[in-house]
């Protein structure tokens, strides 16, 4: 069973990181096999709530498009160079496909067998020659083993159909040569002398115990058989190891990493029916057949603390959505079929967490009730910003409590840490929190950042227009807005680029604002900016 991936936008911070560990716990607690999961960089803020409650930053997915390990193919499907040409026909068949993938003793993948190949072989191959082993011709034949020298059996088949004299005058017996032959005795005591390489005896019929002595002086292979001569030399052939049917010719294999789509058009161009699965080791997964390949398993997902597809992971659309998780405006997200939508009017996804928790009767432990709360703190920066609900301050409480953390001291700690932009180039500290947004035919970017002491920041204030003029000539935002957002002066700063300064005009009522415009009270993003230019590019 595949995990479910919990993460939340493309722009960690603190909340969507912790509300997806969160989640990702409780969904485990109830019997879903699930995994968090980040889309992005975590900032020093989080970086310092993970570290502090001794959790670990979860894996970085790069997308969730189909792969090639998300189709039904069929795995583990392959055969060993080394098994028989009828052991792997009968594989075949069994398994109802038309080629297999042969590999070596370590399943590294070597070439691809078609029963074309093995068509072919039957009508055109060299019948006289066999390289294969012992036991693949005791199993072909459902012999009994006689006597057993070699593992490996090389050479030139032979019948004796001839009379005895005719046999003995006119052929020669080589080391190398398989003979099949039945009771007659002189031939056989003339084959075990000169040490051929194998005796086949067929019809079950009886072969002399001095024979026997001195095939076993001259390490002779003997090998008794129930069929005739007539089907002991047309089945022979099929004992002859698979691996001498694969030609140089290169095999179209697929690595269980590409992308479906890929696949999908490769094989179309190429018309095969089967192809090869391999890892990056070469290493032989199994077989797609190319009437299997709309049999899917898509990546299972949960988001949390985003509802919009600008904001989420790459391939969003080849994933099945299970459930979203939010406390964001509608976004532009949209499901194939129902799921559960849960979306609160709250500070923080934590928040509504903190609930599913308690609907589950799940206990939270106290590292797990550490982040959430740190989420909490982060997202309603400490309780000051008007999306601040009095549930949210009730859960912060209660975590606060699990997690024996004093509100007040913890905050001023996380905040710091947070607001530490040392080693960070102004591009960085811009696209940091930045969050893209869509109407009906406009598009938009706000980014923000927290800090406890905006002074520092602002020195280099014509540094960030001019990098956000930059960013606007590269990107087609119909507006791009920077927020430095100062907890203790309780406001923000408000930066923009050239192009986007009627649409800030209008959005605040002031023709000729100026840029670092502060505006007090103003703090949330998603409450108090992204309502105001909706408006306005709406």
């Amino acid at each position: 069973m595949q995990d479910i991936y919990i993460f939340g936008h493309k722009k960690p911070d603190t909340d969507s990181v912790t509300s997806s560990i969160a989640l990702s716990y409780l969904k485990n607690k109830i019997g879903l096999k699930s995994k968090p999961m980040i889309l992005g960089e975590i900032n020093k803020e989080t970086e310092f709530v993970l570290k502090y409650f001794n959790v670990d930053v979860p894996e970085y997915l790069e997308d969730v498009k189909l792969q090639v390990k998300d189709l039904n193919y069929y795995k583990n499907c392959f055969v060993n160079e080394y098994d028989s040409i009828n052991k792997t026909y009968n594989y075949m068949s069994d398994k109802n496909i038309t080629g297999v993938p042969i590999v070596d003793s370590s399943n590294k993948f070597i070439g691809l067998l078609t029963s074309k190949m093995i068509g072919h072989e039957l009508i055109n191959g060299d019948f006289i020659k066999l390289n294969t082993s012992y036991d693949n011709i005791k199993e072909v034949l459902k012999g009994e083993e006689i006597l057993k020298f070699d593992e490996e059996i090389k050479g030139n088949i032979m019948a004796a159909a001839f009379r005895s004299t005719t046999l003995l005058n006119t052929l020669e017996f080589k080391s190398d040569t398989i003979l099949i032959v039945g009771d007659r005795h002189s031939i056989i005591e003339a084959a075990v002398m000169s040490k051929i390489k194998l005796l086949i005896i067929v019809g079950n019929l009886e072969i002399k115990e001095e024979h026997i002595d001195i095939a076993r002086q001259n390490k002779v292979n003997i090998l008794r058989t129930h069929y005739d001569t007539f089907h002991t030399a047309k089945l022979i052939g099929l004992s002859n190891y698979v691996k001498n049917l694969i030609t140089n010719t290169r095999t179209v294999s697929f690595n269980e990493n590409d992308y479906y789509d890929d696949f999908k058009e490769k094989s179309i161009r190429l018309g095969h029916n089967n192809y090869p699965v391999i890892d990056n080791d070469g290493t032989c997964l199994g077989l797609i057949r190319i009437t299997d390949i709309n049999k899917m398993n898509k990546k299972q997902v949960i988001l949390v603390d985003h509802n919009s597809k600008e904001q989420s992971v790459e391939g969003l659309e080849e994933a099945e959505i299970l459930e979203i998780i939010d406390h964001h405006n509608l976004g532009s997200i949209t499901t194939n079929m129902p799921i559960n939508f849960r979306n609160m009017t709250v500070g923080s996804t934590n928040t509504i967490i903190y609930s599913m928790y308690n609907e589950r009767n799940i206990e939270i432990p106290k590292n797990i009730a550490g982040i959430m709360l740190s989420g909490i703190i982060s997202d309603t920066l400490k309780f000051t910003s008007p999306t601040t609900t009095g549930y949210d301050k009730f859960v912060a409480m209660s975590l606060a409590k699990i997690a024996g953390i004093n509100i007040d001291e913890y905050s001023n700690k996380m905040f710091k840490a947070g607001a530490n932009f040392d080693g960070k180039t102004i591009e960085e500290i811009i696209t940091s929190d930045i969050k893209i947004y869509n109407t009906n035919s406009k598009k938009f970017a706000i980014s923000q950042v927290i800090t406890l002491n905006s002074e520092e920041l602002m020195e280099r204030k014509d540094e960030f227009i001019s990098a956000l003029n930059t960013m606007r000539n590269v990107t087609n935002y119909d507006a791009l807005i920077f927020c430095i957002t100062d907890i203790i002066k309780d406001g923000s700063y408000i930066f923009f680029d050239e192009l986007s300064k009627d649409v800030v005009a209008n959005t605040f009522g002031y023709e000729d604002i100026k840029e670092g415009y502060f505006m007090l009270k103003c703090l949330s993003r998603k409450k108090q900016l992204v309502p105001l230019f909706m408006n306005v590019l709406k």
